[in-house]
């Protein structure tokens, strides 16, 4: 293994740039005109993302150690996972609103790049907290277990965008044209400026990350608490759902027991971060979950969770044909 090098601001900064400059390829270049996602043009890049991935773990192994290389795959997973319900909703937001197939990935665009920036955000205050009062780890934890139970025996209401609060103040501080406006999120009329329908879809679709950011930051915290770490898994993660989004979209009725995972999942995290001793002297009821089997687990859960699911739609569908 090579030299342990410390992490400094030009890693951040590199980091940054680089998917700066992917980001610009991928509006300026690869999608420059709207068109419609097919599903193999999907998986390649979802599959590319994931080796892009993979590639920055083993550059963290060779640069950073095994530590921390398990650390980014743990919140990767974790990250990607919880990302995997918010495809679901992203689904139902576009189908309320009835956006053109060839317009969703521009909003996915914009809609992930105003994610990055949330997080990123969210992530700096996150760790600056917990660096100062690190007792707020219960906190998360507490939080992640409650969660977990709530979103198992969660309803869902569907989509309804007149109690979106974002929604309401943006049709407060400006007018809303009705009709078709192609890809544009402002039109200009009578001189005044005037949002499009799409740009009501992408308000929407920055509010559920946000709500689902609320779930996944803090638990990625059970994992590590190593900012860097942090934000690599989330943009990564993140940076796969737009191409992840046209591949699982249309086959919503594979993952009808994901929901039940993931809140499991949500359950195991904030326990392990409420029996976690988080560095101090151990009390009688506190041990330490090492990353590698917090990994196993979780990906156990969504395995199965994943298998029951593929396995009774099959049952249905063989049900159906007779």
């Amino acid at each position: 293994m090579l030299a342990v090098i410390q992490i400094t601001w030009w890693h951040w900064a590199a980091f940054i740039v680089f998917i700066l400059i992917v980001l610009a390829i991928d509006l300026g270049i690869v999608n420059r005109r709207a068109h419609v996602i097919k599903f193999r043009e999907a998986l390649l890049w979802t599959t590319i993302w994931f080796c892009v991935a993979m590639l920055f773990a083993l550059a963290l192994r060779l640069l950073r150690g095994r530590q921390e290389a398990l650390e980014f795959l743990t919140g990767y997973l974790i990250e990607l996972s919880l990302s995997m319900d918010n495809v679901f909703v992203i689904a139902l937001i576009f189908t309320f609103f009835r956006v053109p197939p060839q317009f969703q990935h521009r909003v996915l665009f914009w809609g992930i790049l105003g994610a990055l920036i949330m997080r990123g955000v969210m992530i700096l205050a996150g760790s600056a907290l917990i660096q100062r009062f690190q007792w707020t780890l219960y906190l998360f934890g507490a939080f992640l277990v409650f969660t977990g139970i709530k979103m198992l025996f969660a309803d869902d209401d569907g989509i309804e965008p007149e109690k979106n609060p974002v929604i309401r103040l943006a049709r407060k501080c400006f007018p809303v044209a009705d009709g078709d406006h192609g890809e544009k999120f402002l039109i200009r009329v009578n001189a005044r400026i005037m949002l499009t329908t799409l740009a009501l879809v992408l308000l929407m679709v920055e509010t559920t990350d946000l709500i689902f950011a609320l779930d996944s930051i803090p638990a990625i915290f059970a994992v590590t608490t190593k900012p860097f770490i942090v934000f690599t898994s989330n943009v990564f993660a993140i940076l796969g759902l737009r191409s992840l989004y046209f591949v699982l979209a249309g086959a919503i009725d594979y993952f009808r027991y994901l929901k039940i995972g993931l809140s499991v999942v949500l359950v195991f995290i904030g326990a392990k971060m409420l029996l976690d001793p988080h560095d101090h002297e151990p009390k009688w009821f506190q041990f330490e979950i090492s990353t590698i089997v917090s990994l196993l687990v979780i990906a156990a859960i969504l395995f199965t969770a994943i298998l029951f699911s593929v396995a009774a739609t099959q049952r249905e569908r063989k049900a159906g044909r007779k």
